[in-house]
């Protein structure tokens, strides 16, 4: 039996023990070395890198957790097995950011409250680039396996080309999702703008209206002699009037300004 930890350089060790290494395919005389990442999605984002050694008539599952090597009895059909089955759970779970981005946008459409949208927003985004990021490695390795290996008589390569097309669905899904991603907050932002002018408007408008009742006082306030309607007993009631007078313009006029815009 092949002592792989004599047979592996140690660098290859050190990124086979590496959990969250790279995506990476790396030939060698003696053996080939291939490390997938991929993302585990939960209510938590994990990535998990595997990593097996290729040799002439075997290959080998790195164990991580117990630092050995397994032998898994073919070359190409086990490893296949191993990635086929992570690979579609993946495509299982990642509906799971489907749900999330569906219930948002729905949300938004019926313009619900939404106080917490922005932090979910903030950690789909972030967790969906990570997914992305990942597979796109994952893409570009199992990419690289299937050209070196591809006139291999024993490798299965249609196996291999669904594999890696799996792989390419699953990063096709997580741009399409950051496209809606994107397309929602572009909504949220015009929805929080429009509330936010309408506020402003509604503001300007008790403003213009209060502001020349605001004159008024102002100026029958100061202390001087000779203000009108000083010297009669209905001096408050006529500037009460006039008060309601001007209140009563202002009102028309800005009436009149809205129906123009």
């Amino acid at each position: 039996m092949i002592n792989l930890h004599k047979l592996v350089d140690n660098l290859h060790l050190e990124d086979l023990r590496n959990k969250e290494h790279p995506s990476v395919f790396d030939e060698n005389e003696q053996y080939d070395m291939l490390i997938i990442r991929l993302p585990i999605i939960d209510k938590e984002l994990e990535v998990n890198s595997i990593g097996f050694i290729i040799t002439n008539d075997n290959s080998y599952f790195y164990d991580r957790s117990e630092d050995r090597f397994e032998e898994l009895g073919s070359r190409f059909e086990s490893p296949y097995r191993i990635l086929d089955k992570m690979v579609d759970e993946l495509l299982k779970s990642f509906e799971y950011y489907h749900d999330l981005i569906a219930e948002m946008e729905e949300v938004l459409y019926l313009n619900k409250k939404k106080t917490s949208f922005m932090n979910q927003w903030l950690r789909l985004k972030h967790n969906i680039v990570r997914v992305e990021r990942v597979l796109m490695h994952a893409s570009l390795t199992m990419n690289r396996a299937i050209e070196y290996y591809e006139n291999s008589s024993d490798f299965p390569i249609n196996h291999y080309t669904d594999l890696h097309e799996h792989i390419e669905r699953t990063l096709r899904s997580a741009t399409l999702q950051l496209s809606k991603l994107d397309y929602l907050y572009n909504f949220y932002s015009a929805q929080t703008n429009e509330k936010m002018n309408h506020s402003i408007y509604t503001l300007t408008t008790i403003s213009a209206v209060f502001l020349p009742l605001n004159l008024l006082v102002g100026f029958f306030g100061i202390n001087t002699s000779g203000l009108p309607f000083a010297d009669g007993t209905s001096g408050t009631t006529n500037v009460v009037i006039l008060m309601l007078c001007v209140l009563i313009i202002t009102i028309g006029l800005i009436n009149f300004v809205r129906k123009k815009a």
